[in-house]
């Protein structure tokens, strides 16, 4: 490696754990302060509090880190640029890709990390921090004159081998939206399927409103039989409301491969926007390694062509800031557009990579 990489490797690196450390605290201080009257109220021990937080360092991890790659790329970058240090690299011969290796090689290993974590560690400690807030931390007391939010896209393994797909559940009223109930055999075969556009828990049992019941035949798997609809009915159906919080599947909390098992399984359900929805969150896992290094390969450009402005620091960090804003935003437009249908998963979850790596490439052209 050459003296020059290794300089600016170092740079980066230092910068970049710094900045990580740096967002994890202002994390974990801002949320401490938002949480501090719970635990007051529940008497929350010390030793719980920081299990509680070192559950959520791998989340903060991989949610700063694209962001901090960026700012400690940008300022490396930025400082040589200012001290006339790029000109002189640049008159020794050396082009774009030459002087921008090592951040390239960085913002590829970042992304590595990304992916890592993501999937090791993320589904595990989510799971772990939902359990420990849910049953230690969020006080009933301070609760009760407030709404609990309404539980968006609740999925969750059910007794008699059931697969439940819920698009709303409102934990206040009780009241399920948008429902689909897949059975399945010992030997993973349709055994039946419910569908019902509303549902409410009577205290005794669910109360689905036009509810669809197609039964599949035992003696050719997969093949529906006969198709039953109601104007509403009392369902055989055990899990109460609060079995659906306590054993919801959260799709943060599941790797690639158990989401792509959870999709296979639920394949057969006809629910088009559920699995649509699930389609989309899949290839968003996908890309989302990816980001860091399309995010860094963004930004070096514009840092090299600051070379005459002042305040270095200062026009650093407003482009991180401005190029990550624009990225979520972007990304946050692809993915609501691919859950609405308007686009297919794989263009909405790889619209703001794919739009950002041809302007990345625009402004390398362009400019060097």
């Amino acid at each position: 490696m050459r003296i020059l990489d290794r300089y600016i490797l170092k740079s980066i690196t230092g910068l970049f754990i710094g900045t990580v450390v740096m967002f994890a605290c202002l994390f974990i201080l801002i949320d401490m302060f938002g949480n501090l009257q719970d635990f007051i109220e529940k008497e929350v021990g010390m030793e719980v509090i920081g299990r509680y937080y070192v559950s959520l360092l791998p989340m903060v991890i991989v949610n700063t880190s694209t962001l901090a790659a960026l700012i400690a790329v940008l300022f490396t970058y930025s400082g040589l640029n200012s001290n006339n240090e790029i000109i002189a690299v640049r008159a020794s011969g050396l082009n774009f890709w030459k002087i921008t290796r090592p951040a390239i090689v960085f913002a590829a290993l970042v992304s590595a990390l990304v992916f890592l974590v993501n999937e090791r560690f993320v589904p595990r400690s989510t799971m772990t921090n939902q359990e420990i807030r849910e049953s230690q931390i969020k006080v009933t007391v301070s609760n009760k004159n407030k709404g609990r939010p309404v539980i968006k896209n609740l999925t969750l393994y059910g007794m008699k081998n059931r697969l439940f797909h819920i698009d709303s559940f409102d934990p206040n009223t009780n009241e399920l939206e948008g429902i689909t109930i897949i059975g399945h055999d010992q030997n993973q075969n349709l055994r039946e399927k419910i569908m019902a556009p509303k549902g409410k828990w009577t205290g005794i049992a669910w109360r689905f409103y036009n509810p669809q019941m197609t039964e599949y035949k035992t003696t050719m798997p997969n093949v529906p039989g006969e198709v039953k609809i109601y104007q509403d009915k009392l369902m055989d159906i055990k899990e109460t409301p609060q079995d659906l919080i306590k054993q919801r599947l959260d799709v943060e909390a599941m790797n690639i491969q158990q989401l792509e098992s959870y999709i296979s399984r639920f394949s057969g359900s006809g629910a088009i926007r559920a699995i649509n929805n699930l389609e989309v969150d899949l290839q968003q896992k996908m890309a989302f390694p990816f980001r860091t290094l399309i995010i860094v390969l963004t930004g070096l450009p514009l840092a090299l062509m600051t070379g005459r402005r002042k305040a270095m620091t200062f026009t650093a960090i407003g482009i991180a800031v401005g190029i990550g804003f624009l990225y979520y935003v972007l990304d946050a437009v692809g993915l609501a557009l691919g859950k609405g249908g308007a686009l297919h998963p794989v263009a909405a979850a790889w619209l703001a990579p794919g739009v950002f790596l041809i302007g990345a490439l625009w402004l390398i052209r362009k400019n060097f």
